[in-house]
């Protein structure tokens, strides 16, 4: 089967041109992809632990954790034992991060909304659910997964 003719060809393209952008406008904030990521998932439950966080981000532990080390030494969070369960840290955002957060999500929305201005909502529908059917899918063909 050509290229050209593989869903998972297009799909990795789309996601590659989507990082690619948000790279670019996420550097004046001086944050990655990952890092933004984490600052966003962070603002929306904040406490969470890493694990927790590396699944929201689609990242494995170890890259989270190295996010993590990064953006605490930005001081742009803190991280402190969780009262009942002292083997698990606590992440949250510091005032600093969250101003952070708040310049880097104005140029990352300004791309999410340019992507979602191109496409009417019903197309913005069908394209969520035909996505949504594709992570089905390709979760029922992971081996193991039954």
């Amino acid at each position: 089967m050509p290229a050209s003719e593989r869903l998972g060809s297009h799909l990795k393209q789309a996601e590659q041109a989507l990082n690619a952008t948000k790279t670019a406008v996420l550097k004046p904030a001086g944050l990655t992809v990952a890092q933004y990521a984490a600052l966003l998932h962070l603002a929306e439950h904040p406490g969470i632990s890493a694990a927790a966080l590396a699944r929201l981000c689609g990242v494995t532990p170890p890259t989270m954790n190295t996010v993590l080390k990064n953006l605490q030494d930005r001081d742009l969070i803190t991280r402190s034992p969780h009262e009942w369960h002292r083997n698990v840290l606590e992440t949250r955002l510091t005032d600093e991060g969250r101003a952070v957060l708040a310049g880097a999500d104005t140029a990352a929305v300004r791309v999410e909304r340019a992507l979602a201005a191109e496409f009417t909502e019903a197309e913005r529908d069908a394209l969520t659910g035909l996505l949504a059917r594709c992570v089905r899918v390709l979760e029922e063909q992971r081996p193991g997964s039954a």
